[in-house]
């Protein structure tokens, strides 16, 4: 329960909240255990908590050996904690047999490779016969896994490419030896990030939510939008951003903080849709929001060679553009409505609340100071961890006891398991594609594409091959995590747009193309018809779910608009550029998503007719692309509507203040 003022909202308790994540995320479908067999899971946990930091700060393994350990351990906790369906968690402290058969045979296979690795790899690809059963055991365990707490798409993805591999004719003894014996498939590059980053990234994630920051948060953002028309909206849009440094799940982060600020959104007029739709559109983007973006971007860093801080820094600009693109079109949306700010006296005080609870800030600014004078990102999320659990000390409510501090060490190991699943199971497509050349054959087949006649007009081409990957990510994206979506799709797709580049001899940076693929497949939870971010904000604002989604789309539309001025202007992600550039995007792109907002809002400051919404959009979509003369023709087109606007809007004023006169004479 939330009080504003005089008025009270009913908002989700704890256990609605969780039932609710568990619906649409099913990385939340656990089973649940109480008494001495949650003291024995959570053991399990906190033994894996222990081996992740001690390979990370103390002891140097063979990557082999550590990621091989890695999967082992979770696999084996993974069958003890995610049922066989997802109605089979009513049951307490219940593990049917087979699942603890199979949480044996799969760690047995991983350790077999683990404590054998040195006599494996002499092998070479000529594996002997017990190898090759532990090699089939272990990718049959990890992929029932996967499914458990994933889902099956990704499945679907990963059996394609075994099958493709198995009809270019290699024979089961060298899919087994490259998929499990080598790093280039289970093991590879994808489970090496998250054994080393992605990992440490989530305990800090549980260690900065349970010391109370989420709420912390929300009054910050009260206390800056809630006065404004429609506040709500743009205190959700403001709390989720920042939520989204430390939050990985779209998912997650829209319950988080929807379960506040939905119904509040709904009570001072919002549509349940719409209402619905802020709150996913603005926690999806909480994945793109430095300085912690989602597992994805640690995954980007190792798959460019470029240091994850850069990318972080070249992400910020595209990440404010996109929650200013929301922002306006909540303002334009409340304007609309005329609905009003939140009551003064319900409003924190900005000033005192950083005084009150400004410490809350400080694991984020040492993890913001540390990436950015040298140390690894690994490191730098040891040092913020620690930071959290010092800085939690200074109040009583928020400071942890070993019970709180032993709650957050499991719930961050617990969380592993779904993004680990994702990366191992996508490793397969990597593999395989390695493995059999398919990148360059698709690569080849799309510069035949784009060579075609009709698309001989400049940029043309590119748009092509643009288009292809956009809509490869989002349908990859409707049943498979964004990690491993990128993944996937950086993997085949992002190759393709640089040599489309290099057809016209427009080269195309590479960060700029895997960016293009992380934007895509994170929009995809809120693109209909699987938009499992909008479903889980329809079900607390009790909306129907295809117009929650189609309104979250219709929101974020910058999103779908961003990645494609990066690609065609990398002044966008700071890349080659001058300061005069930089401010020049941000200007012509702040204004020419106004001229969006206004054009599918209908409304600046009066309604505008059809022409007028034609004209503004039109100039948006010429001042976001860039160039010279786009910019001129869209400043122009917006512009005129703007000044025809407030010049009809004045004198509507005027006559309704001479008919008021008028009246009282």
């Amino acid at each position: 329960m939330v009080q504003i003022g005089d008025d009270h909202f009913q908002t989700l308790s704890d256990e609605e909240a969780e039932k609710l994540i568990a619906q649409f995320d099913r990385e939340s479908n656990i089973r649940r255990f109480t008494g001495l067999p949650s003291i024995i899971i959570k053991v399990l946990l906190l033994l894996f908590t222990a081996y992740v930091f001690m390979v990370t700060l103390f002891i140097t393994l063979p990557e082999q050996v550590r990621r091989t350990a890695f999967l082992g351990i979770l696999i084996f906790i993974g069958y003890m904690l995610y049922p066989l369906r997802k109605g089979m968690t009513k049951r307490e402290n219940y593990i049917p047999w087979y699942d603890i058969v199979l949480a044996v045979l799969g760690g047995v296979s991983f350790f077999y490779y683990a404590v054998n690795f040195e006599v494996i790899v002499a092998r070479a690809i000529l594996l002997q016969p017990l190898d090759v059963v532990f090699g089939i055991i272990g990718t049959v365990v990890l992929a029932e896994l996967c499914r458990r707490v994933v889902g099956i798409p990704i499945l679907i993805v990963a059996g394609f490419f075994i099958t493709f591999a198995f009809v270019r004719g290699f024979t089961l003894r060298r899919v087994v030896h490259h998929l499990f014996y080598t790093t280039d498939g289970i093991i590879g590059t994808p489970i090496g990030v998250c054994s080393t980053f992605i990992v440490l990234f989530i305990f800090l994630a549980a260690f900065l939510e349970k010391s109370g920051i989420a709420s912390f948060f929300i009054d910050l953002a009260n206390s800056i939008a809630g006065f404004a028309s429609g506040g709500p909206a743009k205190v959700a849009v403001i709390a989720s951003a920042m939520e989204g440094m430390y939050s990985g799940s779209s998912v997650a982060n829209t319950v988080g903080s929807g379960s506040v600020t939905i119904p509040i959104m709904k009570k001072i007029g919002y549509k349940p849709e719409f209402a619905a739709a802020v709150e996913a559109s603005a926690s999806t983007g909480g994945q793109i929001m430095p300085p912690i973006m989602g597992a994805a971007a640690f995954l980007m860093a190792e798959m460019t060679d470029i240091p994850y801080p850069v990318i972080a820094v070249s992400a910020i600009l595209p990440a404010v553009l996109y929650f200013t693109g929301i922002f306006l079109m909540i303002h334009f949306e409340a304007k609309k409505l005329g609905l009003k700010g939140l009551p003064k006296e319900s409003i924190p005080h900005f000033g005192k609340l950083l005084f009150v609870k400004g410490y809350l800030f400080l694991p984020v600014i040492v993890l913001v100071f540390l990436m950015s004078t040298g140390f690894t990102p690994a490191y730098a999320a040891c040092f913020a961890i620690v930071t959290a659990i010092v800085v939690s000390m200074f109040r009583k409510d928020t400071r942890f006891n070993p019970i709180s501090f032993a709650d957050a060490l499991a719930t961050g190991s617990r969380n592993t398991i779904g993004v680990s699943m994702a990366c191992a199971v996508a490793g397969i497509v990597v593999g395989i594609v390695s493995l059999s050349g398919l990148g360059q054959e698709l690569v080849g087949m799309l510069t035949n594409v784009v060579r075609l006649p009709i698309f001989t007009i400049t940029h043309t081409n590119l748009l092509v091959a643009l288009i292809i990957t956009m809509f490869s990510c989002l349908i990859l994206g409707m049943g498979i995590p964004t990690t491993a979506n990128y993944i996937i799709m950086a993997t085949i797709t992002a190759p393709m747009v640089i040599k489309a580049g290099e057809v016209i001899g427009y080269p195309v940076p590479l960060m700029a193309a895997h960016m293009f693929v992380f934007y895509f497949g994170i929009v995809a939870d809120i693109t209909p018809p699987v938009a499992l971010a909008a479903y889980a904000g329809a079900a607390i604002a009790n909306s129907n779910p295809i117009k929650t989604g189609v309104t979250a789309t219709r929101l974020a539309i910058t999103a779908f608009l961003i990645p494609y001025i990066f690609v065609f202007s990398p002044s966008m992600l700071l890349i080659n550029t001058t300061v005069f550039e930089v401010i020049l995007i941000v200007f012509t792109s702040c204004i020419g998503m106004f001229g969006l907002a206004v054009g599918l809002e209908g409304y600046m400051f009066k309604h505008l007719n059809i022409l007028g919404r034609l004209m503004v959009i039109v100039g948006g979509l010429c001042l976001i692309y860039p160039g010279l003369v786009t910019d001129i023709i869209g400043f122009g087109l917006i512009a005129v509507v703007t000044v025809l606007q407030y010049t009809e809007h004045k004198r509507d004023q005027i006559e309704s203040v001479v008919e008021g006169k008028g009246d009282r004479i």
